[in-house]
């Protein structure tokens, strides 16, 4: 990495170090080596640069939407840390195909399947795509949520830190059991993985996936996370 990479990741780090107390320790679980696909909800736009900065120095590559290369400044800060475009509303196969060579060369993808910020931190309803690219690639899933920053903006301007907590979940894969991947799989299988996230957040978090009973459809093989 260049010399500017390391001071932007440095001013990110220690920027965001000063708005939040962040409490990092479930990151532990992440495996040190190999393809991963990470499965986020999306509240905000201070996740981005605490949860890059605290993994490295296994750097993620996440998939953003492809209107913010248009200013100047952020397409900057997307090319640096080698961020996806996605054109949303349409089948993006360049976006898709970038994706699986990053996981083929052991890379870490960042999905966030919400595909907008919530704002208050409640799960909203999601598309499939992040199963496409979990079949495709073969690659392991690992839930990771975030919680308790959603107001972060109002203690900034009072000069107030905020507790950001994150937690990490189980690992799995996606099998569809020798099924015709339709799509109401697709949805089926989606709506498992964020029931999986909903089990890592607060019941007041859990929005459209509150009812984590109906994860019953067993698309999702379990994994012991063996750390290397």
């Amino acid at each position: 990495m260049t010399f500017i990479y390391d001071i932007g990741v440095l001013s990110f780090k220690v920027l965001t170090n000063l708005i939040c107390r962040i409490d990092a320790t479930q990151l532990a679980k992440i495996p040190e080596k190999g393809p991963l696909i990470i499965v986020t909800n999306h509240v905000n736009i201070i996740e981005i640069p605490i949860v890059y900065t605290q993994l490295l120095p296994r750097p993620i590559i996440g998939l953003a939407s492809a209107h913010r290369w248009e200013k100047s400044w952020s397409r900057w800060l997307l090319e640096l840390g080698e961020a996806i475009p996605l054109h949303r509303g349409e089948p993006d196969i360049s976006a898709f195909r970038k994706a699986l060579r990053m996981l083929d060369n052991e890379k870490i993808i960042l999905i966030a399947p919400e595909g907008t910020r919530s704002g208050d931190g409640r799960l909203q309803k999601v598309h499939p795509g992040a199963v496409l690219l979990g079949l495709h690639s073969k690659a392991p899933l690992i839930p990771l949520v975030f919680y308790g920053a959603e107001g972060y903006r109002n203690n900034l301007i009072r000069l107030r830190r905020t507790d950001f907590r994150m937690k990490v979940g189980r690992q799995f894969t996606l099998d569809a059991g020798g099924a015709k991947v339709t799509k109401k799989v697709r949805q089926l299988m989606i709506d498992e993985v964020m029931y999986q996230l909903a089990l890592q957040l607060p019941p007041v978090y859990r929005g459209y996936y509150s009812e984590i009973s109906k994860a019953s459809q067993n698309y999702l093989r379990f994994e012991r996370i063996n750390r290397i």
